[in-house]
């Protein structure tokens, strides 16, 4: 006699074509920018302001990218994800921070070799230029952004100050375009590489306006969604639903988040990603936040029939990029709330497991609500309760496995604290996950 086995789902990852898309622009510019150095229109005063010239290039190149990854947009977002994204928006940025460092030394360094004078002393020279002055401001700027995103300073500020502190970075890209309107020369070889560099930076500042700006005031003024209910889900836990026109023309998925902003609440550049914490109905959105923040300690006091002001849907944290059957789910603390999403979104069919981490029981959020899903779904739910200590890591390769045996069948989905994030994922790769069945959402958001 045969085993049956069930049917496994023969999906394209839609990542993977959004990743090529990425790269081939990245590499295609850079083979751009690369040939625009080969022939430079004038000759530079010594090597070192040459090097200062080719980093500067770099650096603008650089910038451009940067906007177009926080730029929100919706091929890549929900293709890719935020987090995702805001991994090369990390990386891109440590690529920025150098460049800002190196491009202006050497540039001071040439020209303090050819006046002949200490190289602190060229830079009060070259500040006198306003252009070059502009450019030191926004290196300066740069250099903020950059200590606030390191991740022993980041842990000690609140989420609203740092999110505020990287609004600084639209001052640096409007001092960064009159630098190189008056200061830059390797772009300006011919007519064709001007209208080349000119038409990147068009191209990379109408995709942050279109995504930042123009397409959430559109949606804003479509859906005007209210709070609708405020609900204690226990003592520093709320859930804030929320009704509006059209809900179902947002197109959100179970898995995705919006950046709530609650105007009167809050201040209009105080921004929170929460995610959905039930399947999306076209009619109402529920979130549910921990009091964390001041902002999210606050919703409790929301009256009924607030305005809301929500960019989204976000997030690549959906049933979309399943590649098998079996599904599954593992949350911890607060991250519960697309994993409870996910699990009432029907499309999510096959077996499910579920596994919820907490200290204690009393910590568990919405888990009636858990119960009551899988008791429907069918689904099995595993409450992993105490502290992580040596005798017990519940997500180590060797429990994982002991609770579910044929978790490399699986899709995986994580959401939780980013350390108890990094255990499963470290796990899941020891065990010989694939990475198109690892799905985790860890909100590190670009700003």
């Amino acid at each position: 006699m045969t085993t049956a086995t069930r049917p496994q789902l023969r999906r394209t990852a839609p990542a993977r074509t959004a990743y090529l898309l990425l790269w081939a622009f990245l590499l295609f510019n850079l083979l751009i920018v690369e040939l625009m150095l080969a022939r430079p229109n004038t000759p530079a005063h010594n090597t070192l302001t040459t090097i200062g010239r080719v980093l500067g290039l770099h650096l603008g190149f650089a910038l451009a990218l940067q906007l177009l990854l926080i730029a929100r947009l919706p091929f890549l977002d929900r293709r890719i994800g935020m987090d995702r994204l805001t991994g090369w928006h990390r990386w891109t940025g440590f690529a920025i921070f150098w460049l800002v460092l190196l491009h202006p030394t050497f540039v001071m360094l040439g020209y303090s070799q050819l006046d002949r004078i200490p190289f602190l002393s060229e830079i009060p020279n070259l500040a006198k230029q306003l252009p070059v002055a502009l450019g030191m401001i926004a290196a300066g700027l740069v250099g903020v952004i950059a200590v606030t995103s390191v991740r022993a300073v980041r842990r000690r500020i609140p989420y609203e100050a740092w999110h505020a502190i990287h609004l600084l970075v639209y001052a640096v890209i409007v001092l960064g375009v009159i630098h190189q309107v008056y200061e830059g020369s390797a772009f300006k070889t011919n007519n064709f590489t001007q209208a080349y560099w000119w038409g990147l930076w068009a191209f990379a500042i109408g995709a942050l306006l279109t995504g930042r700006l123009v397409l959430p005031l559109i949606r804003n003024l479509r859906h005007r969604m209210r709070v609708a209910a405020v609900v204690a889900e226990s003592p520093d836990v709320v859930s804030v639903h929320v009704t509006g026109r059209d809900l179902h023309k947002l197109h959100a998925r179970a898995g995705q988040f919006f950046l709530w902003r609650f105007p009167g609440h809050n201040r209009w550049w105080q921004v929170n990603p929460w995610s959905l914490s039930a399947a999306p109905d076209g009619h109402s959105l529920r979130l549910t936040a921990k009091a964390i923040g001041t902002t999210s300690a606050g919703l409790r006091d929301l009256p009924v029939g607030t305005r809301v002001f929500a960019e989204g849907p976000y997030g690549a944290f959906t049933a979309t990029g399943r590649t098998r059957q079996d599904t599954l789910l593992i949350a911890g603390g607060i991250g519960v709330t697309p994993i409870r999403a996910l699990l009432e979104d029907e499309t999510l069919d096959g077996d499910i497991v579920v596994l919820y981490r907490v200290r204690t029981p009393a910590d568990a959020v919405l888990l009636g609500e858990l119960r009551n899903l899988a008791r429907l779904r069918g689904a099995r739910l595993h409450l992993l309760t105490g502290r992580t200590v040596e005798g017990n890591q519940p997500f180590s390769p060797e429990n994982l496995r002991g609770l579910v045996p044929d978790i490399t069948e699986r899709d995986v989905y994580v959401c939780g604290p980013a350390a108890m994030t990094d255990a499963v994922l470290r796990s899941l790769r020891a065990l010989r996950v694939p990475a198109q069945q690892r799905h985790a959402e860890v909100f590190r958001l670009a700003g």
